[in-house]
């Protein structure tokens, strides 16, 4: 059975309801045979990326970055997990597998900040995006939450083929 891994760190109402709508989606009556595991981003380790075959993160948008507890689960995981650093010590290109990943991020006035952070050591991981980056701004609408569920289904789905 496939597994994908769902990290975030969702300490608001309307992260959590962005979280909430993606593990609906990867839990959708249509997939079959995945096993989703949700682990909250200062909780998930290495021991979680290396069993997965895929990976949802969500995190909000912090002073124009990724939540520091998302950066934590990278900082922890980054090399077990077959990070790939240059001689200078900058995240390098990863040689290892592709797998699938899917990015949600909430923020109040701008998440591209948090979003390239996110995707530049994603890339060191070798991941490969497979959904184009869900980003909402200030309240969270009906139509960000479906577009969540997708996105949680649309992993699941790529996980499970």
């Amino acid at each position: 059975m496939a597994r994908l891994l769902i990290v975030h760190h969702a300490p608001t109402p309307t992260v959590r309801s962005l979280a909430e709508a993606v593990l609906a989606g990867a839990h959708d009556d249509g997939i079959d045979d995945v096993e989703v595991v949700v682990r909250p981003a200062l909780e998930a380790g290495a021991d979680d990326v290396l069993a997965a075959d895929g990976y949802l993160l969500g995190t909000p948008a912090n002073f124009g970055y990724m939540s520091g507890a998302l950066k934590h689960f990278f900082d922890t995981i980054f090399l077990s997990a077959g990070g790939a650093l240059a001689d200078d010590g900058a995240a390098g290109a990863a040689t290892g597998g592709r797998k699938p990943y899917g990015l949600w991020v909430h923020g109040r006035y701008d998440t591209t900040g948090a979003v390239r952070s996110v995707q530049s050591i994603v890339q060191a991981l070798g991941w490969q995006q497979s959904a184009p980056v869900l980003s909402v701004l200030g309240e969270v609408s009906e139509e960000d939450r479906a577009a969540a569920y997708d996105l949680g289904g649309t992993i699941a789905a790529l996980v499970s083929a």
